[in-house]
């Protein structure tokens, strides 16, 4: 695959509103939330690892990962997070990789909501951030995650700043709720991707 396109945005910002757009003028999609599931499903290596690193706990009786405890866990010691994060990243960045070669559209997509916090966009050729203002991504994403407003504050406050993430990407779409809107400026950055693409 020679031109890889890394997705980006913020919670609620419509990232799999615009991915799905993508998805439906035929363009593969590797999505980092889904991977980062995939890789500690029941037989993984992963899964073993933080069952070995975290201790029986850590697993529900039906063997799946217990992600509430887990995360209620690294939510109050850092340092849990860290030796979480080595040996999930690893193995996220391989499958990625993996799905991200074995694609056979003209491009590929990785969409990932930490594109820039985990260095993933360094897979990438090219990035583009679907952005919305703070107040629209609050009621978005409390609206479909049943999450208080809190909660939301709070995983917007541990994400790279809007600003941060408007400097550091190629491409921005400023998505204002309107889904026309939204694939109004999507239609000619696919078509500007494409050619880059044959390039």
């Amino acid at each position: 695959m020679s031109f890889i396109l890394g997705l980006t945005g913020g919670i609620g910002s419509g990232k799999s509103a615009a991915s799905h757009w993508f998805e439906q003028q035929g363009i593969q999609v590797v999505d980092a939330d889904v991977v980062a599931r995939e890789i500690v499903a029941v037989g993984q290596p992963a899964l073993q690892q933080i069952r070995s690193s975290f201790g029986e706990w850590a697993l529900l009786d039906n063997g799946e990962l217990n992600r509430r405890a887990l995360r209620e866990h690294i939510f109050q010691d850092p340092s849990a997070r860290k030796q979480l994060e080595k040996i999930t990243h690893p193995a996220i960045r391989q499958s990625i990789m993996q799905q991200l070669q074995a694609a056979t559209s003209p491009y590929a997509i990785l969409v990932s909501p930490l594109l820039f916090e985990t260095n993933q966009h360094e897979l990438t050729q090219h990035t583009l951030l679907i952005d919305a203002s703070i107040d629209i991504q609050i009621l978005r994403a409390s609206h479909r995650d049943h999450q208080t407003i809190e909660q939301i504050q709070t995983i917007i406050k541990t994400q790279m700043s809007r600003e941060q993430k408007q400097a550091l990407a190629d491409d921005i779409v400023v998505n204002d709720g309107h889904l026309e809107h939204l694939y109004a400026q999507l239609r000619p950055l696919h078509l500007k991707y494409l050619a880059h693409s044959e390039v």
